[in-house]
């Protein structure tokens, strides 16, 4: 049986598209003693893949060209030669874009034990996602019951995530999304309190109509032009959570824009930078409490499943068009 593998094959400088990545088939590899073989269930598709991808200015090393797409994936044991991953065992982890693999323990994540929920959701609300949401609003956010809480790409699979939590949290939440259609799914079954389209003509000032007193923590996955218009809105001794610069087509040349020292310094506001991987000790927690809400009905997902791994090439393209309502996913 051939294995199916999506490669890069260039290196863009903006966000990828189907012809920067090939797909191959070729032929399983072996199996030695201490490692196992993973056939993926489903692959996850992720706004960060865009950095993965870059050759400088990243949190990451880039994936080499010519190599299968890094890619956090969910599956199934279907041969060990490992005495702790017996066959049948489920688990996500850094599997790649293709369709199965022969990895050691370091390249998983976690074994899923939620029996009960569906294993997709070990991608998107049970996984990086949601476990960003969680852990960045809660670490650096330090939100306080009746605190206004402002997120933007408030639809997405991170920001839907954060603004529910807030909302568990006691918070006043606040969501910047694309188009009616996402504002409508905020509000109506993610529970923002508000949400701002940020195509609208003046978004400092819509912002500014639905919090006066102000922003005490802006959950940000963008940067950008929605960014400049959060932070004269900011609260005194706001913090800023900057996840995400998806708003910036490229780092080459800087993006020149507004400077936020003067917001920082006036409110005495912080910003902080976060990045998943620095939080490896907290990770299980979190997926426990995660599940926990889901389970109770208190957290809400929607998943954007495509078909086949002839739809992995031109996947990153369709997030960042905003194709996507919620998390984007490929089923194998």
């Amino acid at each position: 049986m051939k294995n199916c593998q999506v490669l890069l094959i260039n290196r863009p400088t903006e966000v990828a598209q189907a012809d920067d990545f090939k797909i191959v088939e070729t032929d399983p590899d072996p199996l030695p003693q201490g490692s196992f073989r993973v056939v993926n269930h489903f692959l996850s598709v992720d706004p960060a893949m865009r950095g993965w991808i870059a050759d400088e200015g990243n949190y990451a090393s880039p994936v080499p060209l010519g190599s299968v797409m890094r890619s956090l994936a969910a599956g199934e044991v279907v041969e060990s030669k490992h005495p702790d991953f017996a066959v049948g065992t489920l688990l996500s982890g850094w599997f790649g874009w293709q369709e199965q693999c022969v990895v050691t323990p370091d390249a998983v994540v976690r074994r899923i034990t939620e029996a009960d929920l569906p294993l997709s959701l070990s991608l998107g609300i049970l996984g990086i996602n949601g476990v960003t949401a969680h852990l960045a609003l809660t670490t650096i956010g330090q939100p306080i019951a009746g605190e206004t809480v402002l997120v933007s790409t408030a639809a997405g699979a991170v920001g839907s995530a954060v603004g529910q939590i807030a909302n568990l949290l006691g918070c006043r939440t606040i969501g910047v999304a694309g188009g009616k259609r996402k504002c409508n799914l905020c509000v109506d079954e993610f529970g923002f309190a508000a949400a701002i389209d940020y195509k609208q003509p003046d978004l400092e000032y819509a912002i500014r109509a639905v919090s006066p007193a102000g922003v005490d923590v802006y959950f940000d996955n963008v940067a950008g032009p929605i960014s400049d218009a959060v932070y004269p809105n900011l609260a005194l001794n706001a913090r800023i959570i900057v996840c995400g610069t998806a708003s910036i087509a490229t780092w080459k040349p800087w993006p020149s824009g507004p400077r936020v020292e003067r917001y920082l310094l006036t409110k005495r506001a912080r910003m902080q930078g976060f990045v998943i991987f620095d939080h490896d000790t907290e990770y299980l927690a979190s997926v426990a409490q995660l599940a926990t809400w889901v389970r109770e009905g208190k957290l809400h997902y929607r998943e954007d499943i495509l078909d086949g791994i002839e739809a992995c090439p031109g996947a990153l393209a369709g997030l960042y068009r905003g194709e996507n309502e919620g998390k984007r996913l490929i089923r194998l």
